[in-house]
């Protein structure tokens, strides 16, 4: 498409409409740096609201994304405790129908594995809505890593992690020019001060740690029978440690309930459960850390680029990423685990920025800023490698 004559290529992309879709704290975290940065771009910035955000047991996050200043919300519930997957899906994907053909936005923004992202980016192949996905070509060996590369064939472009996710993506199919590798977003935030002291992070959460871990258990969707015995070995191990854990409570995920049981009897001198955190908080209470463990992928990404050492637990985030600062282990393979704890507590790596140096959010504001970014087609054909 020609440019206009006497039209630069701001006037062009200024004011553009972005739809940002987001369903859990995770993926919140990684896109708000990237709509902050095209906030300042010049581009109309909105939140489709849903999934976990929308429930009291998981800290209704909803009111974290909705600080975002200068905004619009649109809040969705797709799900009640317990619903099933499938189930979950197909209401997110009527409900997100119905938002877009009321609201139709320049360019939805997706993240990742989750089934709100898979609905977001079945409604926009359907309906020929742009659509960005952030993080695909991400291997991890569970249903999530299906959804992942489902939602890479569905999307019109794609922002990825690292120049290994994007050869995934490339081999997938999708065309070299609608692959952007700018790194991890969710980086950016930990590459620049929290703006908050550890002082106010333990005040605002009530922790009453100065020496602590941090445990981050989610269930595996294909594991579901052994959710709870995993748990349980993992957590009977770091109570024996004697150490003091903050434990950020698990996702809504089949198993989760089996998680909980096992959290819920913890001992409350020893252990601090919280249901969510602000990502700036999180951020600082990580950077204060002695370790972080457990199958969340902060461990094998955020903790890294921190020099966190971490302690990654069962298959979650198998093959993920590889790092010197990350042990792996089963939660049943109790001599790794009270090594680690042993040997690593308050042990600093380097740093690690092999999936960024914290400048994603400036790269996806400059991509969109290019005016030919807005001029590909929609009809998507597959790339022979």
């Amino acid at each position: 498409m020609p440019e206009v004559q006497g039209e630069s290529n701001k006037e062009r992309v200024t004011g553009k409409r972005l739809l940002f879709v987001t369903g859990t704290r995770a993926d919140f975290g990684k896109l708000e740096p990237l709509a902050t940065a095209a906030a300042s771009a010049g581009f109309a910035i909105s939140f489709f609201i849903t999934g976990m955000h929308m429930m009291r047991r998981y800290g209704e996050t909803r009111l974290e994304v909705k600080r975002f200043p200068g905004a619009e919300f649109f809040e969705f519930v797709n799900q009640r405790e317990g619903d099933a997957q499938e189930f979950i899906l197909s209401k997110t994907l009527l409900g997100f129908s119905d938002f877009v053909h009321e609201h139709r936005p320049d360019l939805v923004v997706i993240h990742g594995d989750r089934v709100e992202a898979l609905a977001a980016s079945i409604v926009c192949a359907m309906k020929y809505i742009p659509s960005a996905h952030i993080e695909g070509g991400e291997v991890s060996g569970t249903i999530d890593e299906s959804i992942r590369h489902c939602n890479t064939k569905l999307c019109a472009t794609h922002f990825v992690s690292s120049e290994a996710a994007r050869a995934r993506v490339l081999a997938l199919g999708e065309s070299a020019d609608s692959v952007y590798n700018i790194g991890s977003p969710e980086l950016d935030t930990h590459a620049q001060p929290s703006g908050v002291t550890i002082e106010e992070v333990k005040a605002r959460y009530e922790i009453p740690f100065d020496d602590y871990g941090i445990v981050i258990f989610h269930p595996v969707t294909s594991e579901v029978a052994t959710m709870g015995a995993q748990a349980r070995a993992l957590f009977d191990r770091l109570e024996a440690s004697g150490r003091n854990f903050i434990v950020i409570s698990p996702n809504n995920d089949p198993g989760t309930e089996d998680i909980f049981a096992v959290i819920d009897e913890l001992p409350r001198e020893r252990f601090r459960q919280i249901p969510s955190m602000r990502f700036a908080y999180f951020s600082e209470l990580m950077r204060h850390a002695a370790v972080m463990v457990g199958n969340s992928s902060a461990g094998v990404r955020e903790a890294p680029f921190l020099g966190l050492p971490s302690l990654d637990v069962g298959t979650r985030q198998t093959n993920r990423a590889q790092s010197p600062s990350v042990v792996g282990c089963r939660a049943d393979e109790h001599s790794i685990i009270d090594r680690f704890l042993i040997d690593r507590w308050k042990v600093r790596f380097e740093l690690d920025s092999s999936f960024g140096a914290g400048d994603a959010a400036h790269k996806f504001a400059a991509v969109l800023s290019d005016a030919t970014f807005w001029d590909r087609t929609l009809q998507k054909v597959f790339a022979d490698a």
